[in-house]
């Protein structure tokens, strides 16, 4: 695709890219927007209020969900990501660098969050028999106020879910695992415009953990990946409800900062090795990670459910801080783009 020259993006044939007047770009070059996306996954929140119950560990490994809640949370690079955007085109499903055309791939998925790929569709309806459904698979019927439409509210769930009596069963065990995953769903992959509320449809998928686990999950968190990046790069959208996580330990297009005096370069994630020393302290370093060491901490290893392999993104380390992730970073990062050169995409 033939763009006009160095520091103008826009393409020179709108053949293709017919979307030009409503997209991000075409406001950012009439000086009309410069403000930052803004975040609607609570996977921080969620990790606060939900503190997973070491006795339903086994059924959310089960299912296929451990690798996700063990990604946790990191501050995301907000300002990267609206530029980002900028560059995003929905007809192709690309972003458009002076370097070429980058993209997210069902590879990315999988390697990166750990999520199946292949196996069976997910799909079913939405049209829902609210109280008999959370009765079957939960065991408790949410109130008006916790609903809206057939999702129901993420607080909710953890206040009725989160803690097993002492002496649970093996079905209020399960029980509490139904309303931990679709949580945690909600909370990350599939947030909502206040990512507060989950849609209850996952329900049906995850009668039986080990059936749930054979559903490509992947392919789905793709697509839902694809249709969110293509709403926020038109029409003026503030807000993001896809899984930006994806993308920040990605770092599809990352400039490099070291030609830049004004600010330090930022540190680039690095992958660890089991033989490296400090592979076993993981919370710590994360930033607003979840405590990946909880388990252990707790000596708690589930009986026949041995521990998983972990997704790439466990193992990622990006220490943001505000010298190294300035707030007012947006111009720099457009410029840093616009500049960008093929040695300097990683």
């Amino acid at each position: 695709m033939a763009f006009r020259g160095l520091y103008d993006v826009d393409p020179l044939d709108t053949f293709v890219l017919v979307l030009q007047d409503r997209h991000r770009s075409h406001l950012v070059d009439t000086e009309q927007f410069q403000e930052v996306l803004h975040p609607r996954q609570q996977m921080r929140a969620f990790l606060n209020m939900w503190r997973m119950d070491p006795r339903i560990r086994p059924y959310v490994i089960r299912a296929g969900f451990y690798g996700i809640y063990r990604l946790g949370h990191i501050i995301i690079d907000w300002p990267l990501i609206t530029c980002l955007m900028e560059r995003w085109r929905p007809q192709t499903h690309t972003f458009h660098v002076l370097v070429g055309e980058m993209t997210i791939t069902l590879q990315d998925v999988a390697i990166i969050l750990g999520l199946h790929i292949d196996g069976l569709a997910v799909m079913g309806t939405c049209v829902l028999d609210v109280a008999g459904l959370c009765g079957e698979f939960l065991g408790v019927i949410p109130p008006n106020e916790a609903l809206r439409g057939s999702a129901t509210s993420i607080r909710w769930l953890c206040q009725q879910l989160s803690t097993p009596p002492p002496n649970a069963y093996e079905v209020a065990l399960q029980r509490s695992a139904r309303g931990f995953i679709p949580a945690l769903m909600g909370s990350f992959l599939f947030a909502d415009k206040k990512g507060v509320h989950v849609h209850l449809c996952f329900l049906f998928l995850l009668r039986d953990f080990t059936q749930t686990s054979s559903y490509s999950w992947g392919g789905v968190v793709l697509a839902h990946t694809y249709r969110e990046l293509c709403r926020a790069s038109l029409d003026c959208r503030r807000g993001i409800n896809s899984c930006i996580t994806l993308i920040q330990r990605l770092h599809v297009g990352r400039p490099d900062f070291r030609r830049s005096a004004a600010y330090p370069a930022p540190p680039f994630p690095y992958a660890l090795h089991d033989d490296d020393d400090d592979a076993d302290v993981v919370a710590g370093d994360v930033a607003e990670g979840v405590d990946d060491v909880l388990p252990v901490q707790q000596g708690v290893e589930p009986e026949g459910e041995p521990e998983p392999a972990l997704p790439l993104g466990c193992r990622w380390r990006v220490p943001l801080t505000r010298v190294h992730n300035p707030s007012d970073v947006l111009l720099l990062y457009r410029d840093q783009l616009d500049a960008q050169t093929s040695n300097q995409v990683r």
